[in-house]
């Protein structure tokens, strides 16, 4: 049995009252660890631990912060085996996938801030040869991160690396569903030589952990990326104390393509942007908008393509689909397949639960699951599913498709496949999203804002956009 502990002043610590909650292995349904089932006395530890530890931290010269971070990023790549094979265990995705994305875009993370810093400038203004002013940038003191369950040492880190940069001091919740990769993460920082109390981890479940951190007044800003309903409380009970809030919360992407597409990387990479981690990525395309002009087609050989994804144990070498995160999540998509059908929908491919054999019997399985004849404001097409489910809908115009594309709460992201360079700037300004692809899916360059709109949430992250919300600016003017 995995014991998790928590990451509290540079020590492992159970949380205060000793309870603990189990952690279960979702490619084989079985219980394989513990972790605190932690409260607020152990954020309240966790706060007082990150305010000690402000004064030095906010104080450490740049290039120091930035060697730590580094050491931490080496780190993070010399334990890349251990650390893909706990995430894989832990969420259920492909190993190799673990490998190839998750734990080298964890130190990647690290890595870029622990840069950036190094290449900050301020904001200068001469006014009139009267006056100077210069725009200073100041840490915010303690922040809390609080991170997703589908790509759980990605987001984390996504987080816990501009605030640390930045000079500020963190309290950090996991999700609970995936703790392992934080923890090994906080022996990672142990090791690095991370001073004692500049990251706290605090696990446990969401309304007594993340609570507790929303409404603690010493928690000056709240980033957290997670469900809609969730960011909403979050947003009820820390706006009225005003902290600072980053929320990164659900998507319904529309993946649009044009008859005059590139069709066959259209066709692969929408393969891709369908069911990659099982579907459980908030910028899957899931809203597959295709041409009328090449619908038929684009349908035939979309469902060939997905017919071969393996649906397998997450360490297996051709898997492609692994197990979705849990059983209620498993029950929660399977149910809206069904929703689909009462709606009028046809499967066209998949639409059950998998059984495996052996250990994997009763793992989480679903296969890749492909629906077309809904309309495209009914609830299949509307609400966030989170797993391996699309649905295709034909269009006959840019009018027409953009009014299906937007008429959706959240805008996260979209994709446009065409050849028309005019008609991809013309389509991308009248989507209501806050990432626009054209012709390519999940690019990311980390200088770039990421968010999304609508009920997508409130404000952006990464590059200098992370930098600044970590930070608080200062006009100073001087007269001459």
């Amino acid at each position: 049995m995995e014991v998790i502990q928590n990451y509290i002043g540079g020590e492992l610590m159970p949380a205060k009252s000793g309870a603990t909650l189990e952690n279960i292995e979702p490619a084989k349904g079985k219980i394989y660890g513990t972790i605190p089932d932690s409260d607020a006395t152990d954020v309240q530890s966790a706060v007082e631990a990150a305010e000690a530890a402000f004064p030095a931290w906010s104080k450490t010269p740049r290039e120091e912060r930035s060697r730590l971070m580094l050491k931490v990023a080496e780190l993070i790549d010399q334990n890349l085996d251990r650390l893909a094979a706990a995430e894989s265990k832990d969420n259920g995705k492909p190993l190799k996938l673990a490998k190839r994305v998750d734990i080298p875009r964890a130190s990647a993370n690290f890595r870029f801030f622990a840069t950036a810093i190094l290449h900050e400038s301020s904001d200068f203004h001469q006014t009139d040869e009267e006056a100077i002013n210069m725009t200073l940038r100041s840490p915010l003191g303690v922040v809390g991160c609080i991170s997703p369950w589908n790509l759980p040492l990605y987001l984390f880190t996504w987080k816990i690396a501009p605030a640390i940069a930045a000079g500020n001091t963190v309290v950090a919740k996991p999700s609970e569903v995936t703790p392992m990769t934080a923890y090994l993460l906080s022996e990672l920082c142990i090791e690095a030589g991370l001073p004692k109390g500049v990251l706290n981890i605090v696990h446990g479940l969401g309304p007594k952990v993340g609570q507790a951190m929303s409404e603690h007044p010493k928690i000056k800003a709240i980033s957290f990326t997670g469900g809609t309903a969730t960011g909403k409380q979050i947003a009820a009970t820390a706006a009225p104390m005003f902290k600072k809030l980053s929320l990164e919360l659900g998507g319904k992407n529309p993946n649009i393509i044009f008859a005059d597409c590139d069709f066959d990387k259209a066709l692969a990479t929408t393969v891709h942007s369908s069911f990659a981690n099982q579907g459980q990525i908030c910028l899957c395309g899931s809203r597959i908008f295709i041409e009328r002009a090449i619908y038929d087609k684009f349908k035939t050989a979309f469902i060939e393509k997905v017919k071969s994804l393996k649906v397998g144990p997450p360490e297996a070498e051709d898997t492609k689909v692994g197990a979705v995160v849990s059983e209620p999540h498993m029950n929660k998509v399977l149910s809206y397949i069904e929703l689909a059908k009462e709606e009028g929908g046809t499967i066209l491919f998949g639409g059950e639960r998998v059984v495996l054999e052996g250990d994997f019997q009763s793992g989480y399985y679903i296969q890749p699951t492909i629906i077309e004849g809904l309309s495209y404001d009914c609830r299949t097409n509307q609400e966030e599913i989170f797993g391996p489910v699309v649905t295709l809908t034909p269009f006959d115009s840019e009018e027409e498709v953009l009014i299906m594309a937007n008429t959706s709460q959240y805008g996260l992201s979209s994709t446009i496949w065409t050849t028309d360079l005019n008609r991809a700037n013309r389509v991308a300004k009248q989507i209501q999203a806050g990432i626009v692809w054209v012709n390519t899916w999940l690019f990311r360059d980390l200088r770039t804002p990421f968010g999304g709109v609508k009920n997508s949430g409130v404000g952006r992250e990464g590059g200098w956009a992370a930098l600044d919300f970590f930070t608080e600016k200062k006009n100073v003017c001087i007269k001459l």
